[in-house]
């Protein structure tokens, strides 16, 4: 078996830059659709569209765009593809001392560094916010880089006054400073990633990361405040609520295309985590995005 080497995303700004500014769209697509990290906070605006989310042990699906912050060393998948339909992802990227090491000790930088602090988990930003800090991160493309700079610093603070938010791993989500912490749980989370639709076993996952079962079992309850067993089902649901809005299928056939093998149990595992069968699911969207 060929164990994917998980990434470790070496971000190095531009000479003369103190941090990166990335756009993307259909004739530049973002490829970095595997399970990565670095110790960047990531701040991501996804401009339309519609897709999955998959931040830390956390999976969703998302419509109508994306606004996210994503803090230091927390692994991370892209959010958009060539299916997700959106108009453009915009990508910033900035070191916690980014501007000093002592810039966002200053009083006036105190609801900056709550936001900093909280993003360790993850934040979705929802409503007015994602709309108006939206536009906003739009406009950095025609900026100065000191104008660049400046709008950056006012979109922080806006977003540490918005009550607008959702922390994604609200449960809780830790990585060790340990880089083979890193990189064991970026080797389970692309190797779920690839093989949801298929049964993974206990013994196959942690033999991949050379530990014995109990330790594995504990170790991933640890980090991600979920059993393994919950996380591959979680993603698994997250795909169907993704096929359930995309494709023309039938409920049988998402049922095991998402890699469940009971019917009875899928629709039970997805309103327990949507709140609502998968038929309720599909026409609800269907009067939201007509």
């Amino acid at each position: 078996m060929i164990v994917q080497k998980p990434a470790f995303e070496a971000i190095e700004p531009d000479f003369g830059h103190s941090f990166t500014y990335q756009k993307f769209d259909e004739h530049k697509l973002n490829r970095n659709n595997l399970w990565h990290y670095h110790p960047e906070l990531e701040l991501v605006y996804v401009n339309g569209g519609s897709g999955k989310r998959q931040i830390g042990s956390h999976v969703s699906y998302y419509t109508h765009g994306d606004l996210i912050l994503i803090g230091s060393n927390l692994p991370h998948c892209g959010l958009t593809d060539a299916l997700t339909g959106n108009t453009s992802e915009t990508v910033v990227q900035m070191k916690l001392d980014f501007l000093g090491t002592d810039f966002f000790t200053i009083p006036e930088m105190k609801k900056i560094k709550s936001l900093f602090d909280a993003a360790s988990g993850g934040i979705a930003f929802h409503g007015k916010t994602k709309r108006k800090i939206g536009d906003k991160i739009e406009v950095l493309e025609y900026q100065t880089d000191f104008q660049r700079l400046l709008s950056i610093l006012n979109i922080l603070n806006e977003l540490g006054n918005s009550d607008e938010m959702k922390m994604l791993n609200a449960t809780g989500f830790s990585l060790a400073t340990d880089v083979k912490d890193n990189d064991r749980i970026n080797v389970v989370f692309n190797h779920v990633k690839s093989n949801f639709k298929e049964e993974i076993t206990l013994e196959e996952i942690s033999s991949m990361v050379s530990m014995t079962i109990p330790s594995f079992c504990r170790y991933f309850k640890k980090i991600t405040n979920k059993t393994f067993v919950q996380f591959v089902n979680e993603y698994r649901l997250v795909h169907a609520s993704k096929l359930l809005a995309e494709k023309p299928m039938s409920i049988t056939e998402v049922c095991f295309e998402c890699g469940f093998n009971n019917f009875s149990h899928f629709n039970k595992s997805f309103k327990a985590f949507t709140g609502q069968n998968p038929s309720e699911y599909r026409n609800e969207l269907k009067t939201v995005l007509v």
